[in-house]
């Protein structure tokens, strides 16, 4: 092996900054879209169309979401302490 790069740290380094830099956006996202789910079928919204009633998240949507938001508040509090612990 090269002894000038460690692949062990490199695989760390790799997998770390995919969940943090893709993987909490989307749990974000995904939160979003749990309170928020998709209409019927076929609905574009357009405007000049009658309005359509949207689906209610409903008690699980609500909790997901609640859930999906807590772990990224978390993992950003983490790194916030993470950062501040090492300096």
């Amino acid at each position: 092996m090269n002894s000038w790069i460690n692949l062990d740290a490199l695989w760390k380094i790799v997998v770390v900054g995919l969940l943090t830099g893709a993987g909490l956006p989307a749990l974000f996202a995904l939160g979003l879209r749990l309170l928020n789910p998709p209409g019927p079928p076929g609905l574009s919204g357009r405007t000049g169309e009658a309005a359509v009633d949207r689906p209610a998240a409903g008690p699980v949507g609500y909790a997901l979401a609640v859930l999906s938001f807590a772990v990224v508040l978390a993992s950003i509090g983490w790194g916030i302490s993470v950062i501040v612990g090492h300096s």
